[in-house]
């Protein structure tokens, strides 16, 4: 507790009560704190310094495995906004990774569109990230019945589905497939004819983020980029419940996390399972000021 500004809140206190992003700099830093105690200055002596090292101590259980909007706090509203623009727009994947993916994402659109012309003349899709292989969190290990189980009441029955994963055992998707019309990346490898397959996952989450419903896993960061994509296309399109951050995005493992992204939550431990609204909520605010400031 503090004397001054009273008792350190848990992030629970935030859940469904976002802080306006140019509210004043104590009331943001509460909503941020998720349950630390300590803070890092940044002050002369580390802005003079050649090097920062993060350290990574296995003896302390110590790694930076965190957002990087959970993890530095700008006194300065408009220059945290301008930060994660800063990030939204440049540190993203290349040019000729999101060429391809367009590419893919308009072919999945036609085939979408060319199954229901009628009553799906925009071609909207749905897609799936179910992480397989060697994923540590058992939990998120279940079978496709259950996926479907879990995932029905939000998706179409014969809605056109694409499914990035790492398992390559195609019939276990078949529970999907009955009542999908399911694709993966292997059905438009025509389209990326030279392309290294090493930026293949890249590509998965850049066609996942442009669907209209998302199912993601738990715990990956790989479906957290995903939903951070969707929070920046929900945000720019002002897309039902944008003004919270809210995406139309789920979990189909472990069951209780399947409404994660339906209520705002500001960053909170541990801050690797997902990704949170505070990168992406009204992230084009403060633009204008910025402008004025340089006049």
């Amino acid at each position: 507790k503090n004397e001054k500004y009273g008792p350190l809140p848990q992030p629970a206190d935030y859940e469904g009560k976002p802080v306006n992003v140019d509210a004043p700099a104590v009331d943001r830093m509460k909503e941020a704190l998720a349950s630390r105690t300590e803070l890092c200055i940044y002050d002369e002596e580390m802005q003079n310094a050649p090097l920062v090292h993060f350290m990574c101590t296995p003896k302390e259980k110590a790694r930076l495995l965190v957002h990087f909007y959970s993890f530095i706090f700008f006194q300065d509203w408009k220059q945290d906004m301008w930060t994660k623009r800063f990030v939204r727009d440049h540190i993203r994947y290349r040019d000729e990774l999101m060429c391809a993916a367009a590419r893919i994402v308009d072919a999945v659109r036609n085939r979408a569109k060319a199954k229901n012309p009628e009553s799906n003349p925009q071609g909207v899709f749905d897609a799936f990230h179910i992480r397989r292989g060697d994923f540590q969190y058992k939990k998120t290990r279940v079978d496709a019945d259950v996926i479907y189980e879990i995932s029905k009441n939000e998706l179409e029955e014969g809605a056109t589905v694409y499914i990035g994963t790492d398992e390559r055992n195609k019939p276990f998707f078949k529970p999907l497939a009955d009542h999908y019309d399911v694709c993966y990346l292997d059905d438009f490898m025509h389209l990326i004819k030279g392309l290294n397959s090493n930026y293949y996952g890249m590509l998965d989450q850049l066609i996942a983020s442009r669907s209209r419903a998302f199912y993601g896993t738990w715990f990956s960061s790989f479906s957290g980029y995903i939903n951070r994509m969707r929070g920046y296309y929900s945000t720019k399109n002002k897309l039902d419940g944008y003004e919270d951050g809210i995406v139309k995005s789920w979990y189909f493992a472990p069951a209780e996390k399947k409404y994660e992204m339906q209520k705002y939550w500001p960053s909170r431990l541990p801050f690797y399972m997902r990704e949170f609204p505070p990168s992406w909520r009204n992230i084009d605010k403060g633009i204008n000021e910025l402008n004025q400031d340089i006049e």
